[in-house]
């Protein structure tokens, strides 16, 4: 016997030109539905990057309250440097006025100790109190 060549063979019908075509936009229906998908993917990853973005401006604004209450600082500071460097100026012309005094004390004090020969002796401080602490620890 022969085999059939009728399965093989397509159909003129109407029927199949309809299911072809039916195919054909079932094709083209998937590939639009992936080009869709692939825009929700990209719109996602669109809006975590800007979320980062907006992160980060956040961040930078914290930051820059942080230099405005930094910068606002330093008029207080100019001002305590002034009144430090006004304490050294009195100080200075205080010393200047004292001069005189001072030198004739330190004049007197040179005679001093060329009088007398140095022995070498130098004053230390004892914590005693830190001693007696330690010795009551240990009792």
């Amino acid at each position: 016997m022969r085999a059939s060549i009728a399965a093989s063979r397509q159909s003129q019908a109407p029927g199949s030109i309809a299911s072809a075509a039916a195919a054909a936009k079932l094709l083209e229906k998937k590939k639009e539905y992936e080009a869709v998908a692939a825009l929700e993917r990209a719109s996602a990853q669109f809006l975590k990057r800007i979320e980062d973005i907006g992160d980060d401006f956040d961040v930078i604004a914290d930051a820059g309250i942080v230099h405005g209450q930094v910068l606002e600082q330093w008029p207080n500071m100019f001002r305590i440097l002034n009144l430090f460097c006004m304490h050294v100026r009195v100080r200075e012309v205080f010393l200047l006025m004292l001069s005189p005094l001072v030198s004739q004390r330190e004049q007197h004090a040179e005679d001093e100790t060329t009088s007398s020969p140095s022995t070498g002796e130098r004053l230390v401080r004892v914590p005693i109190e830190e001693l007696r602490q330690a010795d009551s620890k240990a009792s």
